[in-house]
């Protein structure tokens, strides 16, 4: 349990503060707004090349693949830094998004292990630390720039922290994200090797829903306040925070609801508290309501991303689990790349408040298509009983 914790926190802590320092990045690379905007896009495509195949690695080598990734995140997270050309920028943030990326599978198949081990929830706890260390990180960054500190020494730290952690904490132990395929059951109960199953498509198009309303309020919060309801600036920028602490709350408490309802339950109640939550954010006119309506926003949407990828492990079996879910999770990623650019796409042709009311209307459909999420588990798991005799 303590790898995917250990994991998870140091993936907040370069985030929360990359999200701070990125206007050093910027200065150091020299770059404009267009210039940093196709940059950033490397970090998608990088992601989006390395994430299955990270998959097939830790299927292959097991806890091998965690630590390995884990340090070549860390060292690539400082070459930003470096950059003093957008063609230097974009080259570090698509080495950055590749080995980003595959953190992101390795941190999430090892969480679905530990709950298939210890036969309790861990992901949303994870997830919630995630949370955590991204709050923690960015302010801790924000008053480093405050005291005049640059890019090299905050992301330097922050690479150094990570390594420390991958050795430390995430080296091998004898033990196995996935374990070895099963000789046991019929072959139909076995995914294929490399097919792209269906069932793998609709646990990743509906965890990419939950990552758009997620990725669309962490993006767009603060903006909105300014731009739409003329939030006093400090009142404005706190929004990402506000969402931020909210989900780490939600997260720390759907672990805990984990052992009592089934995570469909939970996953319905959370696209449900979401949608409502961002409406309430959407067509607020005061300040202050949009931004309790953000935290809620963030309540909600916060168990739906680890509660769908621990659903997909589950339903994948310890035979395929590393390769289901980095299938399901370079699928959500799109969603997390989308969210933001279809806010802004909208908010251009009509407003940007209709734009994130359009955000409640997705977060109800991954209310309303839980249940189709939760029939597919259920159902293999019960082929798995029948063909083990149970």
């Amino acid at each position: 349990m303590l790898k995917p914790v250990v994991g998870f926190a140091a993936f907040g802590l370069f985030w929360g503060a990359w999200g701070a320092i990125l206007p050093a990045v910027r200065s150091g690379a020299g770059v404009t707004d267009g210039e940093l905007g196709v940059a950033l896009l490397m970090v998608g495509v990088g992601a989006l090349i390395s994430m299955r195949f990270t998959g097939h690695l830790i299927d292959r080598y097991g806890g091998a693949v965690l630590p390995v990734v884990t340090v070549l995140f860390g060292i690539c997270g400082v070459l930003p830094a470096l950059a003093n050309s957008a063609v230097t920028l974009s080259a570090a943030l698509l080495l950055l998004g590749a080995t980003s990326g595959a953190t992101d599978v390795a941190i999430n198949a090892t969480g679905s292990h530990a709950e298939a081990a210890a036969g309790r929830p861990v992901l949303n706890l994870a997830h919630g630390l995630f949370s955590v260390a991204v709050v923690v990180a960015s302010l801790s960054t924000a008053g480093l720039r405050a005291a005049g500190v640059d890019a090299l020494p905050v992301l330097g730290g922050t690479g150094f922290v990570i390594v420390l952690a991958a050795v430390i904490a995430l080296r091998p132990d004898g033990s196995h994200p996935v374990i070895a395929p099963e000789s046991d059951g019929p072959a139909s109960d076995r995914p294929a090797k490399r097919r792209l199953e269906p069932t793998l498509i609709v646990f990743g198009g509906l965890c990419a829903l939950a990552y758009l309303v997620e990725n669309a309020w962490q993006s767009w919060g603060a903006v909105h306040l300014d731009t739409s309801l003329h939030a006093a600036a400090g009142l404005a920028s706190s929004a990402p925070a506000v969402f931020a602490a909210a989900a780490a709350a939600g997260r720390f408490s759907g672990n805990g609801l984990l052992k009592r309802v089934r995570p469909v339950r939970l996953l319905v109640a959370g696209g449900a508290i979401a949608a409502v939550g961002s409406l309430c954010a959407a067509l607020a006119t005061n300040p202050w309501v949009a931004l309790a309506g953000i935290a809620v926003a963030g309540l909600g949407t916060s168990v739906c991303a680890p509660t769908i990828i621990g659903m997909a492990g589950a339903w994948a079996g310890p035979e395929r689990r590393a390769g289901a879910i980095s299938v399901v999770t370079t699928i959500a990623y799109l969603g997390f790349l989308v969210g933001p650019a279809a806010v802004g796409a909208v908010s251009s042709v009509w407003s940007l408040s209709i734009a994130l009311a359009g955000v409640a209307v997705i977060a109800s459909v991954v209310a309303g298509l839980a249940p189709v999420a939760g029939r597919v588990a259920d159902g293999r798991a019960a082929l798995r009983r029948t063909a083990k005799g149970i």
